[in-house]
This record gives structure tokens, sequence and C-alpha cells, in this order.
């Protein structure tokens, strides 16, 4: 699990999906797509559309690549922590709770 994206201790508060300079990179295209909208409002369009599922992808291949992180130890036999594992359910958990606020 990486260490930038555990979650927060404070309860009632969501962990992060995204590490911070993914968020910020992220945030920083989309404030640059709004911006054109008035000058381009189609291109505006095609290039969120194109933002929005280049994000889609970065947080599936992140939940992938956790996902193979723990059954490489498994298929080891070895036992993730239960920490490692309250930390996936935690963000799995969210991310799912996101989408259905949607």
């Amino acid at each position: 699990m990486s260490s930038d994206m555990n979650p927060p201790d404070a309860p009632g508060t969501l962990p992060a999906l995204l590490a911070p300079q993914d968020t910020e990179r992220f945030q920083m295209r989309w404030n640059e797509v709004q911006t054109h909208f008035v000058d381009a409002p189609q291109e505006a369009v095609r290039n969120a559309d194109g933002l929005v599922a280049e994000l889609m992808k970065h947080l599936a291949d992140t939940f992938a690549t956790e996902r193979e992180n723990l059954e490489t130890q498994w298929t080891r036999g070895e036992d993730a922590s239960t920490e490692d594992l309250r930390v996936a359910l935690t963000r799995y958990r969210s991310f799912f709770e996101r989408l259905l606020e949607a």
C-alpha cells in the first residue's frame, strides 16, 4: 500500500484516492479545460471527456496494482497485515460510496 494514500485517522473523513501530486496534476489540467471553454467550448468538452477517461484509468490502475500486491502476498503464502487489508477495504468503500453519490 502506498503510504501517501493512507486513510485518515479522523472519523468521517474520506481516504485519498490519489497521491497528492496526482490530485494536483489532474486539478491543474481540469482548470485548463475550464479556462478554454469560453474560446473553444467543443474542444473543451472533448478535452474534459479525455481527462475524465484518463483519471478513471489511473484510478483503475491504482486499485489493480494494490490488489496485485495483496494477491502476490497471498500467493506466496504470506498473510497481508490486518492494517493493509483495512486500508484497502476503506479505500474501496470510499470509492464505491463516492461513485454512488454522483
